[in-house]
C-alpha cells in the first residue's frame, strides 16, 4: 500500500515537470533579462561618463595648450629684441593679457636672472631673482637649458598665493641662435580649472592626479565634493613634464537604481505568470485524466483555450520558446522560433543545422562558441546575434537558455529567442538624434556668442561700441566705487576723411585705437562710441592713477605723425576728464559732464586736455539758462537793431547807418552780442537773428525817409549759416528791396578760401538783386586777399584793431594806406570802424578813406534816436557846423 502511494505520488510529479522545466527555464530568462538590464543600465552610464569627462578632457587640454601657445609668441619676441624695455615689454605683454586666458604672470630672465615681469604690480620682488642660487626653481630652470625645449610643472603652490602651472621656455638670441635664458609663464590653476568647466554643476564626480613622467607619488590636483566610485573612466593629459590622470564615475555610482527597473521587473514577472499559469494546469489535467475521464474533453477545451493565450502572449511579445536535445541533435521550435527564423510552420522537425544556418555568417563562430560552452558548463545561455531573413534583410535576436537535465539524466537546454532589431535602431535613432542636437546646441550657441560679441563691438576697431559702454555704465551704477570717465575726440580727423577718402579715414581710427590700447591699463574699459569719439572708462582711484597725465601722454601719442597710404597725416585729439566725487551722481551724468569738459578742451583750441569742474558746471547752467532765454527771446522779438551812423570822410556827412543786433532782455536790459551769439549758434539760430535784424532796419528806412531824414543805405550783419539758406534769395526777391538801400557785411572770418561753390553762387545772386557786399573786420587775417577781392565787393571794412594805433604807429599808417590803395585800383570803398578821435578821423581822410564809423562821431543807438542825432548834428565840429547851419 505505501508502495502504491510513493508510485501515485512519483507519477503525480511527473505530471509538473514539463511545467517545472518551463517554471526554471522563464525563472532563468527573468533573471538573465534583469541582468542583461542592469548591464545596458550600467553601459550606458560608463558611456555617458566617458563623454562628459572626454568633454572636459578636451577643454582642459585646449586651454592648457592656447595658454602656452598664447605666451610663446611673445617669448619668441623677445628673442628678437633681447634688450627690450620693460616699457616695451609690458606693452607687448599687455595685449596677450587683455585677451581671455588663464595667464597670471609672465617673466624674462637672461642668464638666469629675472629682468623682465609683467605685470609688474604684485610681482616687484621677482625681479632680480637668480634661479641659480634659488634652491627650489634651480633645477628646474637648468633642466629648460639642458633639454632645450619648453617644459611644463605643476600644480605648484604659488607665493603670490593659490596654485598654478608653470611653462618654462629656453630664450635664443644673436646670430648663432645661442641660448641666453629663460621665461617663465605662470598659468592660474583655479582660472583654469574654473574656464575647462570644472567649477560649475559638473554632472559627473571627478578628481585629478599629477605625475611626473619618472615616477614619485601622485600629487591631487582637482576632485568634486562626490568621491569617485569604483572601476572609474580614467584618461590622462601629459602637459611637458608631467601627466595628469583624470577619474570620473556617475555621481550616484555605478548601482544606481535604473528609473524604469520597476516596470521591467514587473513585464517579466507578469510574463513569467502567463507561461507558468498553463504549464502547471496542463501537468494538473494529466494528473487527473484517469480519474475524470468525462471532463477530460471539456478540460481540453480549456486547456486549448489557454494554449491559444499563451500563443498571443508570445507572439505579442515576440518571444520564441526552444529546447535542444544535444545528444540527438534534435531542436523543438515553438511557432515564435519559426517564425524568427523563417522556417514554414508545416515543417514538423528542425535540427541544429537549422538553426546554424541562418545564422549570419560573420556570427555563427561566436554564436556556437556560446551555446556550446553554455552545454558544456550548464551555465546560463546570454547572447545576440544576427539572424537572415528570406528576403536578404538581417534580424537581430537576443538568446537566453539554461542547461538543465531530464530524470533519466539526459542533458538539455531550453530558453527564449525574441526579436530585438526595432529595440536595436531605436537606440541608434536616439543615439543619432541625441548627438545632432548637441552638434546643433554647440553650433546655436557659438553663432549667439559671435553675434553677441559683434553686438557689443565696433566691427571697425575692434573696441568695444556705444551699446557695450552703456551696459558698463549700467552695471557702474550709483554708489561709491571710484569711476572716472575720459571723452576722447579726434581733431582734423574730417580733413583726412575729405582729402584722403574714407579708407585712409578707417585707417587712422584702426591706429588711434591701437595707440589706445597701447596706452591704457588692462583694467580699463575703452569704447569707440561714433565717428571719431573714444570713452574710456576707469575704476581705479583718481589720486593715484594720475588721469591729466594719461590724457597727456594719449593726446601725445595720437599727435604722433601716421604713414597713410604714402602720405603723414597728422591729427590731434581733445579730451574731456570728468570723476565722480559726489556718490549719488550717476555714471550717465557723469559721461555728460566728460563732454562738457571735452567741448571747453575744443573751445580753447583743441588738441589740449579740460577737466570737469565747479566753474565749467556752472557755465553749463548759465548757458543751458540762456540758450532757453533766446529761444523765449526769438518768440517774444526781444532782438532789436541799433543803429551806428556812418560819415562820408570828406564832408562828415551821415551816408548810411550800420543796423547791430541787441537783445532786450526783460530783466537784464540791452545785451550785447559778444553775450548771446556763440550760444546762439550752437543752438543754430543766428540765422533767425540775422533775419529779424534785416526786417526791422528795412521797416526804419522806410520810417526815417517819411519822417525826411534821408539815409541812403543799411548795412546788416550776414552769417554763413544764413548766407547758406535756401529760400534767402526769394526771400530777398520778395521785399522788392531798391537797389543800393541794402549791404550785407560779411565777416572775412567766413574762410572764403575754403567756400564752396554753393556759397559763392548764394552771394552771386545777392549781388544781383541790388545788395552790396561789403566785408567785415577786413584786416583780422583769417582769408587771403585773392580770395575776398574775387568776390568783388562793394566796400572793405578795415578792422578795429588797425585803425586804433594809427596815431602813434607809422607801420600801421602804412598797412592802412596799402588797403585803401588796393581799394582804389579795384573800385572799393574803404570804410574804417573804430574812429575813437577826431584825430583819426583827420588822418584818415587824408589816407584816402571814404567813410568813418566809430565813437568818435557817433555811438549805436535805438532806431527813435537816429532822427534826433542827425537832426541836431552835434557829431561836426565847429566850423563845419556853421557852414551847415548857414546853408
Amino acid at each position: 500500500m505505501n508502495n502504491r502511494h510513493a508510485q501515485l505520488s512519483f507519477r503525480g510529479l511527473g505530471y509538473y515537470a514539463p511545467a517545472i522545466v518551463v517554471a526554471v527555464a522563464v525563472l532563468i530568462a527573468a533573471f538573465l533579462a534583469d541582468v542583461q538590464k542592469r548591464r545596458l543600465e550600467e553601459e550606458y552610464l560608463r558611456s555617458y561618463t566617458t563623454e562628459q569627462l572626454g568633454i572636459l578632457r578636451s577643454r582642459l587640454q585646449g586651454n592648457i595648450l592656447g595658454n602656452i601657445k598664447l605666451a610663446q609668441g611673445l617669448v619668441a619676441t623677445v628673442s628678437t629684441e633681447p634688450h627690450m624695455s620693460q616699457e616695451r615689454y609690458a606693452a607687448l605683454a599687455s595685449r596677450i593679457f587683455s585677451e581671455d586666458n588663464q595667464l597670471r604672470s609672465l617673466a624674462i630672465a637672461p642668464d638666469f636672472v629675472i629682468s623682465l615681469v609683467y605685470p609688474l604690480k604684485g610681482n616687484e620682488r621677482s625681479l632680480g631673482l637668480d634661479y641659480r642660487t634659488n634652491d627650489r626653481q634651480r633645477a628646474a630652470a637648468f633642466q629648460v637649458r639642458e633639454r632645450d625645449r619648453m617644459i611644463v610643472t605643476g600644480p605648484v603652490d604659488l607665493v603670490q598665493g593659490g596654485r598654478g602651472l608653470i611653462a618654462r621656455y629656453p630664450l635664443h638670441a644673436g646670430a648663432d641662435n645661442a641660448f641666453f635664458g629663460i621665461a617663465s609663464a605662470v598659468i592660474d590653476l583655479d582660472t583654469l580649472l574654473k574656464g575647462s568647466g570644472f567649477k560649475g554643476d559638473l554632472r559627473i564626480a571627478v578628481s585629478i592626479s599629477s605625475r611626473a613622467h619618472d615616477g614619485g607619488e601622485a600629487r591631487p590636483v582637482f576632485h568634486t565634493a562626490t568621491p569617485v566610485d569604483a572601476d572609474p573612466v580614467v584618461m590622462s593629459i601629459d602637459i611637458g613634464h608631467e601627466v595628469w590622470t583624470m577619474s570620473a564615475a556617475p555621481l550616484k555610482g555605478w548601482r544606481q537604481p535604473s528609473a524604469d527597473l520597476g516596470v521591467f521587473r514587473t513585464g517579466l514577472a507578469a510574463l513569467a505568470v502567463i507561461i507558468l499559469v498553463p504549464m502547471f494546469w496542463v501537468g494538473y489535467l494529466m494528473k487527473d485524466r484517469h480519474r475524470h475521464i468525462l471532463a477530460l474533453q471539456d478540460r481540453e477545451e480549456r486547456l486549448e483555450t489557454v494554449s491559444q493565450r499563451l500563443q498571443l502572449a508570445l507572439d505579442a511579445s515576440r518571444v520564441g520558446v526552444f529546447e535542444y536535445d544535444p545528444g540527438t541533435g534534435a531542436l523543438s521550435w515553438d511557432a515564435g522560433m519559426r517564425t524568427l527564423y523563417g522556417v514554414p510552420t508545416t515543417r514538423q522537425i528542425c535540427g541544429y543545422e537549422d538553426w546554424r544556418g541562418a545564422l549570419h555568417p560573420d556570427d555563427v563562430e561566436e554564436a556556437e562558441r556560446l551555446f556550446a560552452i553554455a552545454i558544456e558548463t550548464e551555465k546560463p545561455y546570454i547572447t545576440e546575434f544576427r539572424v537572415l531573413t528570406e528576403g536578404g534583410g538581417i534580424r537581430h535576436v537576443r538568446a537566453h537558455g539554461m542547461t538543465y537535465r531530464t530524470a533519466s539524466g539526459a542533458k538539455r537546454i531550453v530558453g527564449a529567442n525574441w526579436d530585438v532589431t526595432k529595440d536595436l535602431q531605436l537606440q541608434d535613432e536616439l543615439l543619432k538624434a541625441k548627438l545632432t542636437a548637441e552638434a546643433q546646441n554647440r553650433a546655436l550657441e557659438d553663432a549667439r556668442r559671435a553675434m553677441e560679441h559683434n553686438s557689443l563691438h565696433d566691427a571697425l576697431t575692434r573696441l568695444p561700441n556705444r551699446r557695450f559702454l552703456d551696459q558698463q555704465l549700467a552695471l557702474a551704477g550709483d554708489g561709491g566705487r571710484p569711476l572716472t570717465l575720459l571723452h576722447i575726440d579726434l581733431d582734423r580727423f574730417k580733413d583726412i576723411n575729405d582729402t584722403l577718402g574714407h579708407a585712409a579715414g578707417d585707417q587712422v581710427l584702426k591706429q588711434a585705437a591701437g595707440v589706445l590700447r597701447a596706452h591704457v591699463p588692462a583694467e580699463d574699459f575703452i569704447a569707440r562710441i561714433g565717428g571719431d569719439e573714444f570713452v574710456l572708462l576707469s575704476h581705479r582711484d583718481p589720486s593715484t592713477a594720475d588721469f591729466p597725465a594719461l590724457s597727456a601722454r594719449l593726446v601725445e601719442a595720437i599727435s604722433e605723425p601716421m604713414a597713410i597710404e604714402g602720405h603723414d597725416c597728422r591729427i590731434g585729439a581733445s579730451i574731456g576728464i570728468a570723476t565722480r566725487n559726489d556718490a549719488e551722481e550717476s555714471a550717465e551724468q557723469l559721461l555728460v559732464n566728460a563732454d562738457i569738459a571735452l567741448y571747453e578742451a575744443k573751445r580753447r583750441g583743441r588738441n589740449r586736455v579740460e577737466a570737469f569742474n565747479d566753474e565749467l558746471r556752472q557755465r553749463t547752467v548759465e548757458v543751458k539758462r540762456l540758450s532757453d532765454e533766446i529761444l523765449r527771446g526769438l518768440e517774444r522779438q526781444e532782438f532789436r537793431p541799433f543803429f551806428q551812423p556812418q560819415f562820408d570822410a570828406e564832408t562828415l556827412e551821415i551816408v548810411g547807418v550800420e543796423a547791430l543786433a541787441r537783445w532786450e532782455h526783460p530783466t537784464r536790459g540791452f545785451i550785447m552780442p559778444d553775450t548771446f551769439l556763440p550760444v546762439a549758434e550752437s543752438l543754430n539760430v543766428v540765422a533767425q537773428i540775422d533775419e529779424a535784424i534785416l526786417d526791422q532796419a528795412l521797416f526804419q528806412i522806410v520810417r526815417w525817409q517819411g519822417q525826411g531824414l534821408d539815409v541812403s543805405r543799411v548795412s546788416v550783419n550776414v552769417s554763413c549759416q544764413r548766407l547758406r539758406d535756401e529760400n534767402l534769395v526769394a526771400k530777398l526777391k520778395a521785399m522788392a528791396i531798391r537797389p543800393g538801400m541794402l549791404t550785407f557785411e560779411l565777416l572775412e572770418s567766413i574762410s572764403f578760401d575754403t567756400a564752396d561753390e554753393g556759397l559763392k553762387q548764394a552771394i552771386e545772386e545777392i549781388k544781383a538783386l541790388g545788395i552790396d557786399i561789403e566785408i567785415d573786420d577786413f584786416g583780422s587775417g583769417h582769408a587771403s586777399i585773392v580770395s575776398l577781392l574775387e568776390l568783388s565787393p562793394k566796400r572793405l571794412k578795415i578792422d578795429r584793431r588797425l585803425v586804433q594805433p594809427l596815431l602813434e604807429s607809422t607801420a600801421q599808417q602804412d598797412l592802412v594806406r596799402s588797403i585803401i590803395d588796393i581799394g582804389k585800383m579795384r573800385d572799393i570803398e574803404i570804410v574804417a570802424e573804430g574812429v575813437e578821435t577826431m584825430a583819426h578821423a583827420e588822418l584818415l581822410r587824408r589816407l584816402g578813406c571814404h567813410i568813418l564809423q566809430g565813437y568818435a562821431l557817433a555811438r549805436p543807438m535805438p532806431a527813435d534816436d537816429v532822427l534826433a542825432f542827425a537832426t541836431a548834428r552835434t557829431w561836426l565840429p565847429a566850423g563845419k557846423l556853421t557852414t551847415a547851419k548857414a546853408s
